[in-house]
């Protein structure tokens, strides 16, 4: 056995190692979609909020009455299951597709580590609406969720701490430019999740 040989069994093994410590069934495609879910949420919301005003218009300024909450509430909830019910399907497709489980240890740690940040994130950001305090909503959601995936992506695919990184990106300079929060989320949430859902896609749901 020359050095080649022993180069391509290392190799072996270290994909291996990589399949069983990570989650490997994420799809790319439900970041796409979940991107086009977060864009056309975007656009019934600022249809919702700017009425009658502009998308320039300072937050402290800005009133939103019960029922406009509750329009927005359902479009963020609607955007957020669909999501979560296409990622779901998708990865289970895949993971199907391979062999492989979609519940298991590697799933869990994923998920655990995951909603940790995601749930504190949430909590501050419901205490936060409660109080009437909309000022860093916007940014909040994309900086939390931001870390959120990278605290995550130890256990799955490497886009996903990259994703993270520019999410918490775009959420602080969102707190820069509050009275553009909206285009922001949609920057960030919608956009980005399309970029980084294409790029997943290509590489690794093509095989």
């Amino acid at each position: 056995m020359d050095s080649k040989d022993y180069l391509k069994d290392i190799t072996e093994i270290k994909e291996l190692m990589n399949k069983s410590s990570r989650f490997m069934s994420l799809s790319g495609l439900s970041g796409i979609l979940a991107g086009i879910y977060a864009l056309i949420g975007a656009y019934l919301a600022y249809n919702i909020i700017y009425v009658t005003q502009t998308p320039s218009d300072d937050y402290k300024t800005l009133v939103l009455y019960e029922l406009e909450m509750l329009q927005l509430f359902v479009i963020a909830f609607i955007v957020v299951v669909l999501s979560i019910i296409t990622a779901i399907i998708l990865s289970w497709k895949k993971a199907k597709k391979h062999n492989e489980k979609l519940w298991d240890k590697t799933s869990k740690r994923l998920l655990i580590n995951f909603l940790i940040p995601l749930a504190t994130g949430g909590f501050i950001i419901l205490f936060m609406i409660e109080k009437e305090v909309y000022l860093y909503v916007a940014p909040l959601t994309l900086v939390f969720y931001g870390l959120a995936l990278v605290n995550a992506s130890k256990y799955t695919l490497g886009y996903i701490r990259y994703l993270g990184i520019t999410m918490i990106v775009i959420g602080l300079s969102s707190a820069w430019f509050l009275g553009y929060g909206l285009l922001f989320w949609a920057l960030g949430f919608g956009v980005c999740h399309i970029v980084y859902g294409a790029l997943m896609h290509f590489k690794y749901d093509r095989s």
